[in-house]
């Protein structure tokens, strides 16, 4: 009864689809840098191995392509706009959880090996006391 009410889902264009599955693909990619200046509205990609760059203008819905050969910024519809930063934003937050992950395992691994050998060190000092002990009760 309330079907006309109900948002379809946003039907992308050819290009639409194509330049998402460019971006998608770049993303895919570990080489690919992800930068962003939130406050001015600029996210960037780029590899340098593929020799490719995206910038995405958030604020005025554009997005500049460029290759070795050409360069090309064109307007896009602002959901288009916006999910396609979403999926950025996702790569870039899952690129963070990784460093921070491998942070913190380098960190625990440091402080066991750190309390290992603080255990070791006030072991060797009982025993080097204990002995010390034994010596002057034997003197």
């Amino acid at each position: 009864m309330f079907n006309f009410f109900r948002r379809r889902p946003k039907e992308y264009t050819k290009i639409e689809n194509h330049i998402f599955g460019i971006i998608t693909e770049l993303l895919k990619i570990s080489a690919t840098d992800i930068n962003c200046d939130e406050l001015g509205g600029k996210y960037y990609l780029s590899n340098e191995e593929q020799h490719f760059r995206v910038t995405i203008f958030s604020n005025d819905s554009v997005i500049r392509m460029t290759n070795t050969r050409d360069s090309v910024a064109e307007k896009y519809d602002k959901v288009f706009v916006e999910n396609v930063l979403r999926a950025v934003k996702e790569e870039k937050h899952r690129r963070m959880e990784l460093v921070c992950d491998s942070i913190t395992n380098s960190i625990e691994k440091m402080a066991e090996r750190l309390h290992h050998t603080l255990i070791e060190s006030n072991e060797e000092e009982e025993t080097k006391e204990g002995e010390e002990d034994t010596f002057l009760k034997s003197v």
